[in-house]
């Protein structure tokens, strides 16, 4: 089943075909700053599944985990778009919230939970890890 996602101005749309892997809620630092003080729900898909139209620009970081990331987001209005891990380039996590539908997959486990504020409601009935977990595969 194809999948759609986009932007808030609508100058970024992606197409996706496939199902998706998995989903996380992760609460690192660096997703704090993406959701705006919240942690970020990331849905991950074969790479090779998805295709974007429009201007994507990227922002290279070296994640809490080690990894080295690339996030995509859109240049006109900075809507978080996408993760890429520079050692797993067959995986691409989409934004939950850029979905068309948000509701296609909840988070299946909550990471990064040791850097999460005091306030932050972790989903009891999730599995939740206090750092990074393999990534799928």
């Amino acid at each position: 089943m194809a999948h759609g996602a986009g932007c808030l101005c609508g100058a970024v749309r992606i197409s996706i075909d496939a199902e998706p892997m998995a989903a996380r809620m992760c609460w690192c630092r660096l997703c704090q700053y993406l959701g705006g003080g919240t942690g970020t729900v990331n849905v991950c898909f074969p790479a090779d599944k998805v295709e974007t139209q429009g201007e994507v620009r990227w922002h290279e970081s070296v994640a809490d985990s080690g990894n080295r990331m690339r996030r995509g987001f859109c240049p006109q209005c900075g809507t978080p778009l996408f993760s890429l891990a520079e050692s797993r380039p067959h995986l691409l996590f989409i934004r939950a919230g850029a979905l068309d539908d948000p509701g296609l997959i909840g988070p299946q486990a909550v990471i990064w939970t040791s850097t999460a504020p005091d306030w932050a409601h972790i989903d009891p009935d999730l599995p939740h890890y206090p750092a990074q977990i393999p990534p799928v595969s």
